[in-house]
């Protein structure tokens, strides 16, 4: 049973489940304002789709938050977090450790680690974990995960025996893998929460779509090409690792470089599978299951969701739609709140969202609606419950 902050549900409630608007408001301040104004009873539940803010998302609805120093992507320590349930599951979210915003400066395509996240599952599985969620989003590296193997104990050896230096790059000199150091996880179910269904490899691949994301001019992406390509060969030839994920009939028929979301985060979807046997599930529809939403839609009259930017990105997997999906399973009408929206009416009444309301209505200017997103958003959701949406399934 996952601890949230709702111990009973309003019966024909309003249930406030929004994504965080990136950049201004976290989830849990996007709940906090529309709540403010609508002026009604509300269920509040931040969600997250696996990227940045999942790991707020869970704490805001009632898992302990674990603080500890890490690697950065650059080989600086920095503060990372994760989301903690006593009874022993981890919310292990990349961007924390290794994501973009942990940069100092400019990216380093080629020498960005993963190792930090890779310390965060550590501290998790020392602490007792029983099971880790790992949300993918938001990666400044491209090393196939091998950052985060190095940290829970996987020796990567050049041909002389020697250790490898972190990073993408040093991979095309791997030889060996050695796993006699690597933590005990036997009896740990990992699970990664994503939306990417990229391979590891070729032109859909981590280096080629995500890498000049990161930095990565043409000849690096080469470079980190030819580098995942030598981490799964040499990986598919070290016992015990690839024989091990057999839970999967995907997995099984395309090999894990080529298993949808391997290449999730600059190849850290990869290691999960081929170090930690993990199982890659759908992020939004997921953590909707493991924040609680199923039991909290119960009896609501209507759905709020929302993000900062409703576009033909919420339409592949981001939280908005799939909050919608879930809703419409209950027969709960939804509508969005968001700070811009480039989708028409009819993009989003297939998509189950009857109405979505942007700041830009109020405030034409994105440099006011970022500073102002708070006071904004609570005259939008006035606005909303003033249009008779609040009737609802009442």
């Amino acid at each position: 049973m996952f601890i949230i902050r709702w111990e009973f549900v309003v019966v024909q409630h309003v249930l406030v489940a929004p994504d965080k608007f990136k950049g201004s408001l976290t989830a849990a301040e996007v709940c906090s304002r529309v709540s403010a104004g609508l002026g009604v009873p509300t269920v509040e539940l931040p969600v997250a789709d696996g990227g940045d803010g999942t790991v707020d998302a869970a704490v805001a609805c009632g898992f302990d938050r674990i603080t500890i120093e890490v690697t950065g992507p650059t080989g600086e320590r920095v503060p990372a977090s994760y989301a903690w349930q006593p009874a022993g599951t981890a919310v292990v979210e990349l961007a924390e450790a290794s994501g973009l915003r942990r940069l100092p400066g400019e990216c380093e395509p080629l020498t960005a680690t993963s190792y930090g996240t890779g310390e965060l599952i550590a501290d998790a599985v020392r602490r007792g974990a029983k099971r880790v969620v790992l949300g993918l989003g938001g990666s400044a590296c491209t090393d196939g995960g091998a950052g985060l193997a190095q940290a829970l104990g996987a020796r990567l050896l050049d041909g002389d025996g020697r250790d490898l230096p972190r990073g993408g790059a040093t991979l095309k000199e791997l030889a060996r893998i050695d796993l006699s150091g690597f933590l005990d996880v036997s009896g740990v179910e990992f699970v990664v929460a994503s939306d990417v269904d990229n391979p590891l490899l070729g032109p859909h691949g981590a280096a080629a779509v995500y890498g000049p994301q990161k930095g990565a001019t043409p000849d690096d992406v080469k470079t980190l090409e030819a580098a995942l390509a030598r981490l799964a060969a040499v990986a598919t030839a070290t016992h015990g690792l690839m024989g091990a994920v057999e839970h999967d009939d995907v997995v099984r028929a395309m090999g894990v470089a080529g298993a949808p979301g391997a290449g999730a985060a600059g190849g850290v979807g990869f290691a999960a599978l081929a170090f930690l046997h993990a199982e890659i599930r759908p992020g939004i529809d997921y953590l909707l299951d493991l924040l609680g939403f199923g039991e909290l839609v119960q009896g609501a009259r209507l759905v709020i969701t929302g993000e900062g930017s409703l576009d033909e990105q919420s339409l592949r997997g981001k939280a908005p739609v799939g909050v919608a999906q879930a809703a419409a399973r209950a027969g709960v009408p939804v509508v969005a709140v968001c700070g811009r929206r480039t989708l028409s009416d009819d993009e989003l009444r297939a998509a189950g969202i009857e109405a979505a309301y942007a700041l830009t209505d109020l405030e034409p200017d994105p440099a006011r609606c970022m500073a102002e997103a708070g006071p904004l958003l609570e005259r939008l959701a006035t606005r909303l419950a003033a249009d008779r949406h609040l009737e609802g399934n009442g």
